[in-house]
């Protein structure tokens, strides 16, 4: 990892970055609650078809971290590079602006996700990072290197208020899976079949924003988006959704993890420890309170 600042600085910049958060995921809200999932004729960085509100929400964040002067660059998921701010500044913010956009013609919660590096877009480089939920509420959970815990801000109408730091426990009830079942491998489905088995509830919305937070919440439980025959390196991308949970988990006192099944051995590797080649490559992912991470693991 890079040397840090003194912890006072670090705080102050971290301050100045979740203030812009703040303020920016109100903006977004206004443009979800206007919204009924309009689809443009444009795709992302990586192939996926755009909807008016991924682009209204990426253009609101470009313009609020470009008003800070410590953001050095931004890469957003909708964006196939990064883009400078300014040359003489400390952090990198990797972003997915709107996360589960296509779930919002069905009314569903949907988020921003945030991964903050001092210097290069590395997970050893993570100082802090964020989520919002777009539901009843806005709500924000928030973890830096300066605190233990995930702490959870939500919006009352007038300004954000800290509502409770949350932790996980060793073990969880909830089972959270993503891929389609029929591409799964056989010990992955072995795995999650004996997690049913033995009393755990399918709490799964197709977003992993909310889904995340559920389980943080609950306090413990297992979200997993494994390799499967059509997506052999996952689908959920490192440094604008894996990576910024990964840091999220781990400061919750959980664990997250990548696991590829070959056919003779199964290879574990903690998410944080992975590099990426690409601004935009994936991985298989599982995130979870560590009782159910141990077990997946084995």
């Amino acid at each position: 990892m890079v040397e840090l600042h003194t912890n006072a600085t670090l705080e102050k910049d971290l301050d100045s970055i979740f203030t812009s958060i703040q303020e920016a995921s109100l903006k977004i809200y206004t443009i979800l609650q206007k919204s009924l999932g309009e689809y443009t004729q444009n795709t992302n960085a990586t192939g996926d078809t755009q909807l008016q509100a991924d682009v209204q929400a990426d253009l609101i964040l470009q313009e609020a971290f470009k008003n800070i002067p410590c953001v050095q660059q931004i890469c957003s998921e909708e964006q196939e590079k990064s883009i400078l701010l300014h040359k003489e500044g400390l952090y990198s913010i990797a972003y997915d602006p709107l996360d589960g956009s296509s779930l919002m013609g069905a009314n569903l919660s949907v988020g921003s996700i945030f991964g903050i590096y001092q210097g290069d877009f590395l997970p050893q480089n993570l100082v802090a990072s964020a989520y919002v939920v777009y539901g009843m509420v806005v709500g924000i959970g928030f973890a830096s290197l300066l605190k233990e815990g995930v702490e959870y801000f939500a919006y009352d109408g007038k300004e954000f208020h800290l509502q409770k730091c949350l932790r996980l426990l060793e073990k969880g009830k909830l089972n959270a899976t993503g891929g389609t079942q029929k591409n799964w491998d056989k010990a992955h489905k072995e795995n999650i079949e004996s997690l049913f088995n033995a009393g755990y509830r399918l709490r799964y919305s197709g977003g992993m924003v909310p889904d995340l937070h559920h389980i943080l919440v609950k306090g413990g439980g297992l979200f997993s988006y494994p390799a499967t025959s059509d997506a052999p390196k996952g689908k959920l991308r490192m440094l604008f959704e894996v990576f910024p949970f990964a840091f999220i988990f781990k400061r919750a006192g959980g664990k997250a993890v990548s696991i590829q099944q070959t056919q003779e051995e199964k290879i574990v590797t903690p998410l944080l420890t992975l590099t990426p080649k690409h601004l935009h490559d994936t991985t298989p992912c599982f995130f979870g309170s560590n009782w159910e991470i141990d077990f997946v693991s084995k």
